[in-house]
């Protein structure tokens, strides 16, 4: 599956792990970069050099924690709004694809199990 949703992002210009990072600061905006990091699954200093690229690329952009000096809290651009909406599509038709030999109950099972992982994830 991340090789198919490789192959559609990389039409879009972007990778598997900005495509998260940008589902995610979408999700919250404001995460720190430690915390985009804990949420891709990456080290906080990954984390920085991959937003440090997004920057770059105008996707994303930080700015100063008003809670905290010492980090910054990272925000979409309208850049990397657009990009995501672009690459949408894509996406869902890789998942469709994905998808398209299971039944509907297989579909609906799997979903529950997935939400239920988050959920313990979460905790």
């Amino acid at each position: 599956m991340r090789s198919a949703l490789a192959v559609a992002l990389d039409e879009h210009g972007l990778s598997v792990q900005q495509y998260g990072t940008l589902l995610c600061v979408r999700e919250s905006p404001g995460l720190t970069v430690a915390e985009v990091g804990r949420v891709v699954g990456t080290t906080r200093q990954s984390a920085n050099e991959l937003i440090a690229g997004m920057e770059r690329a105008g996707l994303v952009e930080r700015r100063p924690n008003p809670k905290d000096r010492r980090t910054q809290q990272v925000h979409l651009t309208p850049g990397g709004e657009r990009r995501l909406a672009e690459a949408a599509p894509a996406i869902r038709k890789v998942e469709e694809d994905l998808e398209a030999s299971f039944t509907a109950t297989d579909r609906a099972t799997a979903r529950a199990w997935l939400a239920h992982m988050v959920t313990a994830v979460e905790g």
